[in-house]
C-alpha cells in the first residue's frame, strides 16, 4: 500500500522526529510512505482568521499536489480537521472545486484512525516505561473523533500506566493564532491543564497535536516541571530516544532514533 504523509507545520519546523515515526510506524505496517514535496500548510490559520480566499488557495495547492493518492495520512487532528471537515466547507459555491475537495478529504486520515481502522491496528510493540496520561486536542474529539482509538494503542501495552486527566476535554489553550490574540486568557487555560496534568501523577504527557504539544511544554518549562512531552507516534514508534518536546535542542537532535 503506496500513502502519503502530510507532515504539517509544526512536525516539519519544530519536531520532525515526530514525522519520522509516523513514517516508521506506517512502514513497519508495510506501507511505502511518499512525502510530496511541495506540500505546504494546509491553510488553517488562515481559515480560522477569517481569510478564506488565501485558505482557499492553499486548499487547492495541497489538493493538487496529494491528488495521485489513495491514503493521506496526517498526524495532526488539527490539520486533519481542517483537511477533512473545512476544504469542501470552503468550495460550497464553486461546483467544480467542492467535488475535488470533497474527493480529496475521503481520503485524508488522521494517523491514529488510519491505524487503528484501515491497517487494523490493535497493539505495536511499545518500548517507552512510564506513567503516561493523555491530552485530546479540540480537533481530536469534534472532528478526528480519535479519543478512544487513541487509549486503544496506548493502552494495549503492558509497559504504559494510562492515567486519565480529571478533565481531558478541556483545552490547553494554544487554538492557533488564539493564544497570540488572547495571551493571558491562553495562559490561565494551559496552567489549568498543566494543574491536571500533574494531578494524575504521570511523569508523560502525550497527545497527537503539535501545537497543543508545543504549548503545554513551553508552559511546564517555564514553570520548570520535570514531565516530559512526547507526540504520539514517537510513543508509539519507540522513537522517544530524543530530548522530549521543550527540552534544551530538542528540534535539533530530531532524526530518527530507536
Amino acid at each position: 500500500m503506496r500513502v502519503a504523509l502530510f507532515a504539517s507545520c509544526l512536525v516539519d519546523l519544530f519536531r520532525p522526529n515526530a514525522g519520522f515515526a509516523t513514517v516508521s510506524l506506517l512502514e513497519n505496517a508495510g506501507c511505502i510512505v511518499d512525502v510530496p514535496p511541495e506540500q505546504t500548510c494546509c491553510g488553517q490559520p488562515a481559515y480560522n482568521n477569517g481569510d478564506k480566499d488565501n485558505a482557499r488557495d492553499i486548499a487547492k495547492q495541497v489538493i493538487n499536489e496529494f491528488s495521485d493518492y489513495e491514503y493521506i495520512i496526517v498526524p495532526s487532528s488539527s490539520c486533519a480537521g481542517m483537511m477533512i471537515k473545512h476544504y469542501p466547507q470552503l468550495f460550497e459555491d464553486n461546483a467544480e472545486w467542492y467535488k475535488k475537495a470533497t474527493d480529496f478529504s475521503a481520503h485524508c486520515y488522521d494517523l491514529v484512525t488510519f491505524l487503528h481502522d484501515i491497517l487494523k491496528i490493535t497493539s505495536v510493540p511499545v518500548t517507552y516505561q512510564g506513567n503516561i496520561t493523555y491530552h485530546d486536542s479540540c480537533s481530536s474529539l469534534r472532528e478526528t473523533r480519535v479519543k478512544d482509538k487513541t487509549r486503544h494503542l496506548l493502552a494495549c501495552n503492558e509497559k504504559i500506566n494510562l492515567l486519565e486527566l480529571g478533565n481531558p476535554e478541556a483545552c490547553c489553550g494554544f487554538g492557533g493564532t488564539f493564544c497570540v490574540k488572547y495571551p493571558e486568557i491562553s495562559e490561565s487555560m494551559v496552567n489549568d491543564k498543566i494543574a491536571d496534568i500533574e494531578a494524575t501523577g504521570a511523569d508523560t504527557v502525550v497527545s497527537g497535536d503539535m501545537g497543543c504539544l508545543l504549548n503545554i511544554a513551553g508552559r511546564l518549562k517555564r514553570l520548570n516541571k520535570p514531565i516530559k512531552v512526547f507526540h504520539i507516534a514517537e510513543v508509539l514508534a519507540g522513537m522517544t530516544g530524543i530530548a522530549a518536546i521543550g527540552d534544551a535542542d530538542d528540534t535539533k537532535k530530531s532524526e530518527p532514533s530507536s
